[in-house]
């Protein structure tokens, strides 16, 4: 089958070509721009495009499929021609869809966590041989790329993001998978742009709800309020509420878990990763694996990227990124690091970098987000707000909407330079972003500011 990817550099779209190739597609693609880790990755496998932009000409009826990525717009000249020749063309998720759809699909959504959850599964079901098909949202230990399909394998394990599918298809993406087993972590306001409403957000989620398959099974987080409200309504499946798996921790703050006379101790650490780890184990069970060998493999999972990760340590400092960017993940984020190191101070830092995030009616969701991190930094550029074509935000609005006393920077080098300041003796330093807070290398600068 021959295969063309218009907006081939995407993240999932990249991952997505990858497996397709490896699955015996002939794989052909097109985008104007190609970052790393994405450019390196075609490479790889001699699927990157020979020069960048969009090239009609190469769009003819011997392709089988088109699959479209969000990058492209809807008058992208190739899509055009696609359409003229009305060959078959598929957002990606719903051609994950298409390649998964006589498997049981494991289905991992909500506004937080979902990435983490769904590396767990991954993780447990791999340590376990489990043989299965995947997608997730982000790179993971052990897996060399963000998507796997194979023709064998009977479980799809997906992370459901509730964006949209792409140009022309504004389906959100996790109502195309239509899982047998679903977890919802919980419902926080995210993508203003496409969901203007609270209301028509959360209403996407009722939606999924709606398309689990008959008789399939719903796991959501019993403390949400807003899944209480619509957990229930498909009377045509099993719903069942979990809470965070109860732990506890040992004189290192280390956090640990016994089961059946074992203590097992966690790599991660937080609530909030003790509440995923508990729908982890609820969905890995559903695809056949023990709960003893849950407890014998998920005690090493060590994180997705970006989640938590730890960038640098000394005896008396720590240096994490994430990547919360919705008020949600940030409170998350900041008490998971305040329980696990109550003795230190924590100088937590947040990018607004997402089109939600530099939305000044959005903006005012932060207040009192970050109100348990010792120094609070918010961080924006100019820059991005003039790429994303959004009107430009008043310091002192942002300062004032997070609802305490917050530093406010617009410059990377300022940013850093302040940092730089800082005694980090007994610190933790926390960076929050889907971004890099315009370029700046963490390894490096962890080595810059704190010295071993």
């Amino acid at each position: 089958m021959k295969i063309h990817f218009i907006a081939i550099g995407g993240a999932a779209m990249h991952n997505l070509a990858i497996a397709l190739y490896k699955k015996g597609c002939i794989i052909t693609g097109s985008d104007d721009e190609i970052f790393e880790p994405s450019k390196s990755r075609l490479d790889k496998y001699n699927l990157l495009p020979k020069e960048f932009g969009w090239f009609p000409e190469n769009i003819n009826d011997k392709i089988d499929v088109i699959i479209l990525g969000m990058h492209a717009r809807k008058d992208n000249p190739e899509l055009l021609r696609a359409q003229e020749l009305k060959l078959q063309i598929y957002s990606y998720p719903e051609y994950l869809y298409e390649q998964t759809k006589n498997k049981k699909r494991i289905v991992v959504g909500g506004s937080h966590g979902k990435t983490t959850i769904t590396s767990m599964i991954m993780h447990v079901l791999k340590s376990t041989d489990v043989k299965f098909d995947y997608m997730v949202g982000a790179n993971i230990k052990s897996f060399e790329t963000m998507v796997q399909l194979e023709e064998n394998n009977k479980i799809a394990v997906i992370e459901g993001d509730e964006y949209l599918s792409s140009p022309i298809d504004l389906t959100p993406k996790f109502h195309w998978y239509k899982p047998h087993i679903a977890i919802l972590t919980g419902i926080a306001w995210d993508h203003i742009n496409v969901f203007p409403t609270f209301d028509n957000y959360v209403k996407q989620f009722e939606i999924f709800i709606n398309k689990i398959e008959d008789k399939g099974k719903l796991f959501w987080f019993e403390e949400d309020e807003y899944l209480k409200k619509i957990a229930n309504k498909n009377d045509k499946i099993i719903s069942n509420s979990y809470n965070k798996y109860e732990y506890f921790t040992d004189e290192n703050s280390q956090v640990c878990v016994k089961f059946e006379n074992k203590i097992y101790k966690m790599s991660v650490f937080g609530d909030h990763n003790m509440q995923n780890i508990n729908a982890a184990r609820l969905a890995c069970i559903e695809a056949g694996v023990s709960e003893t060998q849950f407890w014998e493999t998920i005690h090493n999972f060590e994180g997705a990227a970006k989640r938590l990760q730890l960038i640098k340590e000394t005896d008396n400092t720590s240096f994490y990124i994430d990547f919360a960017h919705a008020p949600s993940k940030l409170k998350a984020t900041i008490n998971a690091l305040k329980q696990k190191y109550p003795q230190r101070k924590l100088i937590a830092c947040i990018e607004l970098h997402t089109f939600s995030s530099l939305q000044k009616n959005f903006i005012p969701q932060y207040k009192n987000c970050m109100k348990n991190a010792d120094i609070a930094i918010v961080y924006y550029n100019h820059d991005v707000l003039k790429h994303k074509k959004l009107p430009e935000i008043e310091e002192k609005f942002v300062e004032e909407s997070f609802g305490r006393e917050t530093i406010v920077f617009t410059d990377t080098k300022k940013l850093k330079n302040f940092l730089t300041e800082q005694n980090f003796s007994n610190t933790n330093l926390l960076m929050m972003s889907s971004g890099n807070f315009n370029g700046i290398d963490f390894v490096k600068f962890a080595d810059q500011l704190i010295i071993n």
